[in-house]
């Protein structure tokens, strides 16, 4: 199939999960038309089947804001038009939802009917979708799209919950490569990091408020006041000066490291003892997954979807948002006895391999296969009644 593509192009699960799907669905054959207003950070390296088409905003003087929903559309229909593009999966509701409607319907106009899948992720739902300014234009473009998925149980039901939708919204889990994040963690960078042993706890995210990456660093200290720990700091975001500031006024400030954006987790996870994340809500928690996929065991709190992922007791901990004294208790009993920490690596492992990529893939072709499938049947209808 011909399938194009709309995501934000950052290190936010919602971009991650669109362009990672979008290179496995190339993997397997398909043409992927990746459009967004910047490569995404995630697809590197050259492949034959996917193709990355920017969207241009020019800037005029009567624009205070340029009119990218606008130039999306524009670039949906030019993008369709000109690659035979069979379906439109757009990742993340705001504005790509309602800019996918206004793409269908000047393609209708023309004669065309593609399939528009509209995929929640979480804030788009939980914080910045149920604004009063947006909620109406959402709400409309979600019930427009012809199929609705979430990355989680949870989504679904806060989806339902705060918006009149009057469809079905399927879940599909968000997936990790198993095979590409469980390796054999390198000696030597470790031992940079930790050369007496220590600890090594990570948190990766975009450090945003609702991550609460304070709570990371307080519960780390409370971890290192019991026994010799690093904390690796990975990402960027509006929350890093403060976080910082936080850190510099520490104690254990010199066993804090900010190692900001990093494309290859892969490499950096597996030297990990734990991975911590805070969050104040989480609709599945993609970068706690990638650390199991790694086996790494995971402290987090019981958040969201987080639930459906971490099972409390077998593959790391929940604790309440803002309990940083049991997330610290949680982690210190995971890693302070060997048979527990390599029980728990081993849990984290089988619990990832439950959302491999190569389980979730399948299940979204099967849902493209069945809009394409009525979609050519409406034509065939409705050229049959001409």
């Amino acid at each position: 199939m011909n399938i194009a593509i709309v995501c934000y192009p950052t290190f936010g699960g919602s971009g991650v999960l669109a362009t990672e799907l979008g290179k496995a669905l190339a993997d397997k054959g398909h043409n992927i038309h990746f459009i967004t207003y910047q490569q995404p950070v995630r697809l590197s390296g050259f492949h034959a089947n996917i193709f990355y088409h920017e969207v241009r905003v020019p800037t005029y003087p009567l624009f205070d804001f340029p009119p990218y929903e606008t130039a999306l559309s524009s670039s949906m229909v030019d993008v369709i038009n000109n690659h035979d593009i069979q379906l439109l999966h757009v990742h993340y509701a705001i504005p790509h939802a309602s800019a996918a409607y206004m793409a269908k319907q000047i393609l209708a106009k023309q004669g065309k009917k593609i399939p528009v899948i509209t995929t929640l992720h979480g804030t788009d739902i939980t914080l910045v979708g149920r604004d009063k300014t947006y909620s109406p234009v959402v709400t409309f473009s979600m019930n427009e799209s012809d199929a609705l998925t979430a990355v989680s149980k949870n989504l679904r039901d806060e989806t339902y919950k705060n918006f009149t939708i009057d469809k079905e919204i399927e879940v599909i889990y968000n997936f990790v490569d198993v095979k590409r994040f469980h390796k054999k963690p390198v000696d030597a960078f470790k031992k940079l990091i930790a050369p007496n042993g220590e600890k090594i706890i990570i948190h990766a995210s975009n450090f945003r408020k609702v991550k609460r990456v304070d709570d990371v660093v307080n519960t780390f200290l409370l971890i290192n006041q019991q026994m010799p720990s690093k904390l690796l700091l990975l990402g960027d975001g509006p929350e890093r000066p403060v976080v910082e500031n936080i850190c510099r006024d520490c104690v254990s400030a010199d066993n804090i490291k900010f190692l900001g954006k990093q494309e290859q987790m892969e490499d950096i996870l597996p030297i990990a003892d734990l991975f911590l994340l805070t969050s104040e809500y989480e609709s599945f928690g993609l970068a706690a997954l990638e650390a199991m996929a790694a086996e790494v065991p995971v402290v987090s709190t019981n958040a969201g979807g987080l639930p459906e992922i971490n099972i409390d007791g077998y593959c790391g901990y929940m604790c309440d948002v803002g309990d940083i004294i049991g997330m610290s208790n949680k982690a210190i009993e995971i890693v302070k006895d060997e048979k527990t920490f390599l029980q728990f690596k081993a849990n984290a492992l089988t619990q990832a391999k439950k959302y491999d990529i190569k389980n979730i893939v399948p299940l979204y072709e099967a849902l493209y296969e069945n809009l394409f499938k009525i979609a050519k049947a409406i034509l065939l209808n409705l050229c049959t009644r001409q």
